[in-house]
């Protein structure tokens, strides 16, 4: 955030990169350790907050949201609110146990891509004019953190299921293209990712359409 207020936008947004690499890695340990407790996990939807919600959204208004004014306010203020939603409804009806889907876009998930959006438009001049089209994309993932489409958690992977040929190549070609070019490959898998659930919810709509017309 202190990084965003000065300008910094490279340095924030892959501060918000690393902090994805600590939310991946605090439960795990938590759980490695034995130190779950209940306060960790409230402790952790705050983290959450700042990291992935505050974070993102300041520096979203700092970077593009400042030039329109009112609209760049509501967009920020929209994303930590619905982010902040997200959160809470993801603490009331998720058990002890690991969902097998999320519901909504994941906050992180969120947040990264938005802060690969920033990196992509700093080394890429030529479309700075297009900055804008952050603030939409923005007010897009927010929307779809608090919606009801279904996405898919990879903490409990059926390995068993798995052809693993397949997956060994669609890892190395997503690791590939994150080493060759880092920004530009997070920002594919990303957004793949986040289109997947709309893309999917749409593909089911049209097969319950077809059914409905048959009968």
């Amino acid at each position: 955030m202190v990084s965003a207020i000065r300008g910094e936008y490279e340095l924030a947004a892959w501060l918000v990169v690393l902090a994805l690499v600590f939310d991946a890695l605090d439960g795990r340990i938590a759980r490695l350790t034995n130190t779950c407790s209940r306060f960790g996990v409230e402790f952790d939807s705050l983290a959450d907050i700042v990291s992935f919600g505050v974070a993102p959204a300041l520096l979203i208004y700092m970077y593009i949201g400042h030039d329109f004014g009112r609209v760049g306010i509501v967009v920020s203020a929209m994303y930590v609110v619905l982010g902040a939603i997200r959160l809470a409804r993801f603490n009331v009806t998720t058990s002890q146990t690991e969902p097998s889907v999320f519901i909504g876009v994941p906050i992180p998930t969120a947040a990264v891509f938005i802060s690969v959006l920033v990196l992509l438009f700093e080394d890429y001049v030529s479309i700075h004019q297009y900055k804008y089209f952050i603030l939409i994309v923005a007010a897009f993932i927010a929307l779809l953190m608090v919606s009801n489409i279904r996405y898919p958690s990879f903490k409990k992977l059926d390995l068993q299921s798995l052809h693993y040929m397949r997956l060994f190549v669609t890892l190395l070609i997503a690791a590939s293209l994150m080493i060759v070019y880092p920004k530009e490959g997070f920002a594919l898998v990303f957004m793949l990712y986040i289109l997947y659930g709309p893309v999917q919810a749409l593909v089911h709509l049209s097969r319950r359409y077809k059914l409905f017309k048959k009968r």
